[in-house]
């Protein structure tokens, strides 16, 4: 049997490489909406952050998740995505 290859993305606080299943998805649709695409199959631009606070508020304050979705984003939306990880069941690190 053959042996797969494990998808890495990698993460945009941190810029680790990680197997793409221990990460979480950050879509911008075509209507410029942000939200967390926990499944990896939502439709948009997309970019991956470790399950943790630290890479998203190291994410933010270098501007690098902006850069890759190609949007501003407001603190407003920071702060949703800050409350889905902390409130969704990802392991909060």
């Amino acid at each position: 049997m053959k042996v797969r290859k494990v998808p890495q993305r990698m993460c945009t606080g941190c810029s680790e490489m990680k197997p793409k299943k221990e990460l979480i998805r950050v879509v911008k649709n075509n209507e410029d909406l942000i939200s967390m695409d926990l499944t990896g199959k939502k439709p948009g631009r997309g970019a991956y952050i470790c399950k943790n606070i630290k890479c998203l508020e190291q994410a933010f304050k270098t501007k690098r998740l902006e850069k890759n979705l190609g949007v501003k984003i407001d603190d407003e939306i920071y702060n949703n995505l800050r409350d889905e990880i902390t409130n969704s069941d990802c392991k909060v690190l």
